[in-house]
């Protein structure tokens, strides 16, 4: 946990960056190397407020990518044995700013929102029973980003040319398809079917397929020959 000293100057630099405030412009904010911090500081509130309750926490999300633009709201993917281990702690989540929203359109999500005094938004949090398969999927996106900059940096010229022209939920959905394309690479990388965004390997399925084509053709060869020459005589 951070010190005193630290914690006020996390408060101080973050006084001086972009905030977000919900209905407004999109705002986009310079990579901080705040944020990770500010995760750390954060997780280690709601831990203490959910004591005895295990919730394993991960900071996902764009503040999360090293070197990219970003909403300055902290994203965080809460894991629990039983989504009814959040359920029943939500009074204590509240009592630390957070407001609950249910599923909020994802089915098997608990999600909530911390809203500043000044109204600009600062967390998110995603809670999510263990096994669930947003938990990888979260993970994956976050962790491809981090491996390949050049997919980050793309991504970050998206957000940067969608902000300019939209708000809201249109913002939003512009960054859809990207979105779903990164997450399926994503997952392949993750399986060993891709290295990465451009070398790809085949499944072994697929491998052991071209494999056997490749024989049988071979094995062919004699029998085409055979069937030429005696066509010709």
């Amino acid at each position: 946990m951070a010190s005193t000293t630290q914690q006020q100057h996390l408060s101080d630099a973050s006084a001086s960056e972009p905030r977000h405030r919900p209905g407004g412009a999109i705002e986009l904010a310079p990579y901080s190397a705040n944020w990770p911090a500010e995760f750390q500081n954060e997780s280690a509130t709601i831990r203490r407020a959910l004591a005895g309750t295990p919730i394993t926490l991960h900071h996902i999300g764009s503040t999360s990518i090293p070197g990219i633009v970003a909403k300055p709201v902290i994203d965080m993917l809460g894991v629990v044995p039983a989504i009814r281990d959040i359920d029943d702690r939500e009074r204590q989540l509240a009592e630390i700013g957070y407001e609950g929203l249910g599923e909020f359109g994802i089915s098997g999500r608990r999600c909530f929102r911390k809203t500043a005094a000044d109204g600009a938004r600062t967390h998110h949090l995603h809670v999510f029973a263990k096994g669930s398969e947003a938990i990888d999927r979260h993970l994956d996106f976050r962790d491809y980003l981090r491996a390949f900059p050049a997919e980050a940096a793309a991504y970050a010229e998206l957000k940067q040319k969608l902000a300019a022209q939209f708000t809201g939920e249109d913002y939003s959905e512009g960054k859809t398809e990207f979105i779903r394309a990164i997450e399926q690479r994503a997952a392949a990388w993750r399986e060993g079917i891709v290295r990465g965004p451009v070398e790809v390997q085949a499944p072994r399925r697929t491998r052991v397929l071209q494999l056997v084509l490749f024989w049988l053709l071979v094995a062919s060869i004699p029998v085409v020959l055979l069937w030429l020459s005696t066509a010709s005589t």
